[in-house]
């Protein structure tokens, strides 16, 4: 279903193979789809900035209360922590472009 998945680290794009892609593509749908105010997700962005986290749904941006942002940032630093090449993740912009 999915169409297009990006990442990037303090703006270095991440190479992605096929069970990565899954697992970003999963767990960020999971958890943007877990959050109040969403419904069909077409397209997805997530911009995360030192402890910032900004999310968009199709185009429109989603409002998030402190703790919803830390868990998003926080899941995120985490998950792309543990990627090859990645070293103290300070900015990550995740882009998923789902089929309507």
């Amino acid at each position: 279903m999915t169409r297009k998945i990006g990442l990037s680290v303090n703006d270095t794009p991440i190479e992605m193979d096929y069970f990565v892609q899954g697992f970003v593509d999963h767990t960020v749908y999971g958890m943007v789809s877990s959050l109040e105010g969403v419904g069909d997700i077409h397209d997805i962005e997530i911009n995360i900035n030192d402890k910032d986290a900004a999310v968009m749904v199709n185009n429109q941006p989603l409002s998030l209360n402190d703790f919803a942002s830390a868990i998003v940032g926080s899941t995120l630093r985490g998950m792309v922590s543990s990627l090859k090449g990645v070293d103290k993740p300070e900015k990550i912009h995740v882009g998923i472009r789902r089929g309507a």
